[in-house]
């Protein structure tokens, strides 16, 4: 599959690899709210950078190699294309899902080392929710910290609180 391909076909929820189409599973509401806080929680906070949900990221044009991440926080707050490049990427987060847990942790977890996207975090809703953070390191991912609860630390030079436990209550999150 070519980039030109795949910008004609409808939007759906799916990804290329290695040229290859990848159906991507559904998502249940708990995850999806997850995301939709992330995103926002970040985008607030973070001045000069913007954090988006579901935004298409150009890994390799060939073989052509899209994701989409849950999270993608990039350095162009001004974003008004349909991908984001990863040269723009600050930061991914994938929310893990059943059916998505092998290529988070693995396949994508290389394939963003590989493109020098510095943060990677995994967060996993299951209780009790936590969060893996994972920073570039002379080329490959070294574990920056394992969180559950309320999380407190710099991202970028903003500090960042935030409770894992609410990302999926009913109650938004209170700094």
């Amino acid at each position: 599959m070519t980039l030109d391909v795949w910008a004609a076909m409808p939007q759906n929820r799916a990804e290329v690899s290695g040229g290859v189409l990848v159906a991507a599973p559904s998502l249940d509401s708990r995850h999806q709210l997850a995301v939709t806080r992330l995103a926002y929680l970040l985008d607030e906070r973070l001045a000069g950078l913007a954090a988006f949900a579901g935004v298409e990221l150009l890994l390799a044009d060939e073989p052509l190699t899209i994701r989409v991440p849950d999270v993608l926080v990039t350095s162009r707050p001004d974003l008004d294309v349909p991908r984001s490049a990863a040269a723009d990427v600050r930061l991914v987060i994938e929310v893990l899902s059943e059916g998505t847990v092998r290529t988070d942790r693995v396949t994508k977890f290389s394939e963003y080392a590989e493109v020098g996207i510095e943060h990677y975090w995994i967060v996993d809703l299951e209780d009790p929710a936590s969060m893996v953070t994972y920073r570039l390191i002379d080329g490959e991912y070294e574990n920056f910290g394992e969180h559950t609860g309320k999380v407190s630390f710099d991202f970028d030079g903003t500090p960042l609180t935030f409770d894992l436990d609410a990302l999926t209550t009913r109650h938004a999150q209170r700094p």
